[in-house]
């Protein structure tokens, strides 16, 4: 197979523009695109820009895949496609992870710990599509009933730019293992990215052509395509409240099963009990990691009073000392926004609610030259007591956190539970029993106790409220892409 983007080749020397990969074949387009580093602005490769009629034909050809191929029907040819594809990713790991920091700008460990999550994902999914099982039994005498899943169909996938690996694996793996077959739109803003994980995903001997579809888009036809098509059974997609809400509205005609998982503002729930040093590094890493460009960012900071200052001082002087650099540089603590429009959108928003903040740590541009022409935003703490402000419920997607303060439990949980969002949340307290009162209380898909950002394969995790409907991992997540029938026997 031609390379999209050659092995080894640095990603300033060009190599042709990177391609769909549409029923087993690269397909180029008529437009293309260039890919930007966030770090300095360089121009980094170019991509092909999808078509909506490549759209559709990608949708056809899955579809009539999907009719007359045994990919449904062979869960073993399924697993097998499945550890194959986990064979490739986890051989790629470093190169993946230094594509990964050059591109979308997370620094090395941070590339690295996205990697390291998604053989298993893969590997989860073979598994599954082995196990998954249905049911039966005698209603009585002379009655049969059979209970069997089935796939859906056409499955449409739409990844986000902040994490692209292992968000597109964590959808399409148990569309795979259900037994659909896959079209997926990923961002451009990781185009090289993208086709680099592609090629190793085409490269599985055992994957039908047909099966998995993937182009790249900067704009949203290509999205807007799966999401109106009838012949697209159910659509997993990965990003803001407010094209969740759109991508509902325009489902509605066609009846589509979705699977949104959205937008968060993650509460840090510290009470005087815990553990401050391990509690105040985690929150510091909740709110720098991916630069704050992550649906469970922990950008709300909520600490007893009583502990208060002791906290605020050490956050503040934690958050001072986070060194900015290129994702690819080895003492990089923090990379670049995706891009200059992000940062400005951030500056933008933070300049309109300062009436409401107490500034705590300022954040913004960093001061050092070397770094004016990338899109860095330095993470900011700013001090909240109306949870009206539009600092508290808006997600801001960026190293921007809030803080607050509570006396009681329950302050602790009204204000958590004060914003729209419901995807997840962080208490921090030595006593158990009140660990697990909040993790009742509070509103949120997910909630860990003493600390953050713990996922895994075996368990299921989603959005409440506004965060979104459905979810991914776990067994939940083949069955997003299930239909179940019952089969009567009378004899």
């Amino acid at each position: 197979m031609t390379s999209n983007v050659a092995e080894g080749t640095p990603l300033g020397q060009e190599t042709g523009p990177a391609r769909h990969y549409i029923g087993g074949e690269w397909v180029a387009s008529a437009t293309t695109g260039v890919s930007v580093s966030p770090a300095d602005g360089r121009t980094l490769g170019t991509y092909y820009e999808v078509e909506e009629s490549q759209v559709q034909d990608a949708i056809r050809i899955a579809r009539d895949t999907f009719a007359t191929h045994a990919w449904r029907t062979d869960r073993q040819l399924r697993a097998r496609v499945l550890n194959e594809m986990a064979d490739r990713v986890e051989a790629a790991t470093d190169e993946l992870a230094h594509l990964l920091a050059v591109e979308n700008g997370k620094i090395l460990p941070e590339a690295g710990f996205e990697l390291s999550l998604t053989p298993s994902k893969l590997r989860y999914y073979a598994a599954q599509a082995l196990t998954d099982s249905g049911s039966g039994g005698r209603v009585r005498p002379g009655v049969y009933s059979i209970l069997l899943s089935e796939p859906v169909g056409v499955a449409g996938v739409i990844v986000p730019w902040n994490s692209p690996v292992v968000l597109s694996v964590r959808s399409f793996a148990p569309a795979l293992a259900a037994g659909c077959t896959v079209v997926m739109k990923m961002a451009a803003q990781t185009a090289l990215v993208n086709t680099r994980l592609t090629e190793l995903l085409a490269d599985c001997p055992s994957l039908p052509a047909g099966v998995l579809n993937v182009f790249n888009e900067s704009g949203s036809v290509g999205a807007k395509t799966l999401v109106a098509s009838p012949d697209v059974a159910a659509l997993s997609y990965t990003g803001s409240t407010g094209v969740g809400r759109q991508i509902m509205t325009d489902a509605g005609p066609t009846l589509k099963r979705l699977s949104l998982e959205l937008g968060g503002k993650t509460p840090m729930i510290v009470f005087e009990d815990a553990d401050l040093d391990a509690a105040v590094g985690t929150i510091v890493a909740g709110i720098t990691t991916f630069s704050g460009q992550f649906c469970m960012t922990g950008s709300r900071v909520l600490v007893q009073s009583s502990v208060a200052d002791e906290v605020r001082g050490r956050l503040a002087e934690a958050l001072r000392a986070v060194k900015v650099g290129p994702g690819d540089a080895p003492d990089s603590q923090m990379g670049p926004l995706i891009d200059i429009p992000s940062r400005d959108r951030l500056e933008a928003l933070i300049e309109q609610s300062l009436g409401d903040a107490e500034v705590i740590v300022p954040g913004g541009r960093p001061d050092d030259e070397s770094l004016a022409q990338g899109a860095y935003f330095r993470p900011a703490l700013l001090g909240v007591r109306d949870t009206d402000s539009p600092l508290v419920q808006k997600e801001l997607f960026g190293p921007v956190a809030t803080f607050e303060t509570f006396d009681s439990e329950e302050e602790a949980v009204r204000k958590a539970n004060a914003t729209e969002y419901g995807l997840a949340a962080s208490v921090w307290t030595a006593d158990g029993a009140r660990g697990l009162r909040l993790a009742d209380a509070l509103e949120a898909g997910t909630v860990w106790t003493n600390g953050w950002a713990v996922v895994v394969d075996q368990f299921e995790e989603g959005g409440c409220k506004q965060s979104g409907l459905g979810r991914l991992n776990g067994n939940r997540a083949v069955a997003e892409f299930q239909e179940f029938k019952h089969i009567v026997q009378v004899v």
